[in-house]
């Protein structure tokens, strides 16, 4: 039995019932940096903090049996580092009352709770700028949102301006920043704090704001008390403040300000979480400059409203997130809706079922640029009707943003059905004269195809794998199947033309693109490279979107393949070599969520990209190979 313990992968702890501890075995060790010693006749509550809980489980041995069985408890290692524990516990009844033992069998869960919260964070942010009608609205629920999701206890907006979003005057190197928003939780008390945050300026450089301003890049502090901040690292410290964090909101070179968080904990660098609030900080940028765009847009089509008031199509113009900004007279008669319900629906809650993947689809890739002829949509009426659409959409930019899509529709439910009639005649018609004519036979002419290969010397490769697409397949029918993966493939394969790049094939859930084959253009890695982390956002979004949880392993190559046409029919091009073999096996070889790159690959962008290296990792028929990580563009 001594044997079984000390090798359990679970940390074990045993206590009387007064909650000492009897016996600890190695991984309890090991996971909360004690040795023996410091343990073995110390109470439990030196590694638990919840020590209500274990009283009541000690003084209510019967409340203990009904509820503590297993138990997920906040625990504290040596350094008081926090971490997430599982426990099982069960009671060792003895002979005299009052000797009991109590084993408590743990198992460390942290990083799953900090995968779960990172994904209810990127859905609530996504959430709260798609419903959050202006900036001063959205930046406290944001703050809220980050520190109550992710267990963080106070959270700062800092910008050089009035607010967020103000344009601001001369160099962003001569910005004086200013704290100009602030939420707390109400376990801690920082008034203090506040009111010396309220009074600091800093400029770029200096304090944790300076510092992530003038790097533009997320920046960690493990514990601000010791340094990194000599404005306020004792204010800090009384309102037993320690772990920050920040991150820039910024739009490709533009900074708009700066979010920083703090936590009553030490805790260590999470590269992932700075990662994740880097890209949060990017989607709250592109925010506020559609917003700011949707007002210009706003006042200067006030000038259309006559025009489009008095039109008898069906005008209407919605916002990047689907939010009407406005419609016109015979838009509301049409579909019913009083004004009051039009500010509270999203375009996509009227459109039929039938036309809602469809009409997704086609919105972002207006607002993508793209030029799109007529369109066909059915909207669901106040009072249940459907009616049929059809017009034009196209999509007004401010300074390079997306910031509204304008359609102009007629009613064409009356044309449809008197088509419909027809057609069912037609039908009728046909199938009266197959009764009396005889059949004819005809047999199709078949012609052989031709083989057509190509040496290419310098191309890039791209596999693509969907994580945790298989999982779910497994119960679904094929039809469903399809229609869960066709928005990926779809968004995919808009990438991929839009970055003048070749889709060679689909199985099940991969995909495989190659630069470089058919256009020949030199940048091919770098616009493999582009892809391959928009295709990573893309994937978020979706999730975001579906309540999925889909991860994407990407894996690049560059070098030479023979290319060939092995079906004129459909034009459809394979590849042969190492090339393709290679870049296959950067990406089962992956890390679920990365883009692994060979060397050869990294050469070619390492100067343009950043990257991350991962070291050696052993490829069939070729052996070690050095790769690394592609973690975004410089």
């Amino acid at each position: 039995m001594e044997q079984v313990i000390t090798a359990m992968a679970d940390a074990l702890f045993i206590t009387n019932n007064l909650g000492k501890i009897k016996k600890v075995n190695r991984a309890a060790q090991k996971l909360f940096g004690f040795n023996e010693e410091e343990l073995i006749n110390q109470p439990i509550s030196l590694i638990i903090d919840d020590e209500q809980v274990l009283m009541q489980a000690i003084h209510q041995p019967s409340f203990y049996q009904q509820n503590l069985q297993s138990l997920e408890l906040v625990c504290r290692t040596k350094t008081r580092e926090k971490r997430l524990i599982a426990f099982s516990c069960s009671i060792i009844p003895k002979k005299i009352k009052g000797l009991e033992e109590i084993i408590y069998i743990g198992r460390d869960i942290t990083t799953r709770q900090q995968r779960e919260q990172r994904t209810s964070t990127q859905y609530a942010i996504t959430r709260i700028l798609s419903e959050s009608q202006s900036v001063k609205q959205v930046i406290p629920q944001i703050l809220q949102s980050i520190c109550q999701n992710l267990g963080w206890d106070l959270g700062e907006l800092w910008t050089p301006s009035q607010y967020i979003g103000t344009s601001i005057q001369g160099h962003s190197l001569n910005a004086v920043l200013r704290c100009v928003e602030i939420w707390s939780s109400r376990v801690i008390s920082a008034r203090e704090f506040k009111a010396i945050t309220w009074q600091t300026t800093y400029t770029p450089g200096v304090g944790l704001p300076g510092r992530i301003w003038i790097r533009r890049l997320p920046l960690w502090i493990q514990d601000i008390t010791e340094g990194g901040d000599t404005r306020r690292s004792q204010p800090a410290a009384e309102a037993g403040l320690h772990a920050a964090f920040g991150f820039p909101i910024l739009d490709d070179s533009e900074i708009l300000g700066v979010m920083v968080f703090f936590s009553r904990d030490v805790q260590p660098k999470d590269k992932e979480l700075l990662q994740m609030v880097g890209s949060i900080g990017s989607q709250i940028a592109q925010f506020i400059k559609r917003k700011q765009a949707e007002d210009a847009l706003v006042e200067s089509e006030e000038r259309y409203r006559d025009l489009f008031e008095n039109a008898n199509d069906l005008i209407q113009c919605v916002n990047a997130y689907g939010r009407f900004l406005y419609v016109n007279r015979a838009w509301q008669e049409a579909l019913g809706y009083t004004e009051a319900e039009i500010v509270n629906i999203n375009i996509f809650d009227i459109i039929h079922p039938e036309f809602k993947q469809d009409c997704l689809q086609r919105f972002y890739r207006v607002l993508s640029g793209e030029k799109i002829g007529q369109v066909k949509a059915a909207f669901v009426t106040k009072n249940g009707q459907t009616i049929f659409l059809e017009g034009n959409i196209n999509c007004k930019f401010v300074e390079g943003y997306p910031v509204a899509t304008r359609g102009i529709f007629r009613n064409i439910t009356q044309r449809l059905a008197a088509e419909e009639a027809l057609r069912h005649q037609q039908n009728e018609t046909q199938r009266l004269l197959l009764n009396i004519l005889p059949t004819a036979i005809s047999k199709p002419l078949k012609e052989e195809p031709a083989n057509i290969a190509e040496d290419f010397a310098d191309i890039t490769v791209l596999f693509a794998d969907i994580l945790g697409f298989t999982e779910i397949a497994a119960s679904l029918s094929a039809i469903h199947l399809v229609n869960l993966l066709n928005p990926i493939f779809s968004t995919f394969d808009r990438l991929t033309e839009q970055h003048g790049l070749e889709r060679i094939k689909t199985i099940g859930d991969a995909y495989m693109v190659v630069g470089g084959l058919l256009t020949h253009r030199p940048d091919h890695a770098q616009a493999i490279a582009q892809m391959a982390l928009q295709m990573q956002t893309a994937i978020a979004l979706f999730n975001t979107e579906n309540n999925q949880n889909f991860s994407i392993r990407i894996g690049i190559h560059s070098g030479t393949v023979v290319a060939g046409v092995i079906d004129l029919n459909n034009f459809t091009y394979e590849l042969w070599g190492d090339t393709a073999n290679i870049a296959s096996c950067m990406e089962s070889q992956g890390i679920v969520g990365k883009i692994q790159v060979t060397e050869d690959t990294y050469k070619c962008l390492c100067d343009e990209f950043l990257f991350e290296k991962r070291g050696e990792i052993e490829v069939q028929g070729k052996g070690k190979m050095t790769t690394y990580l592609l973690i975004g563009q410089k």
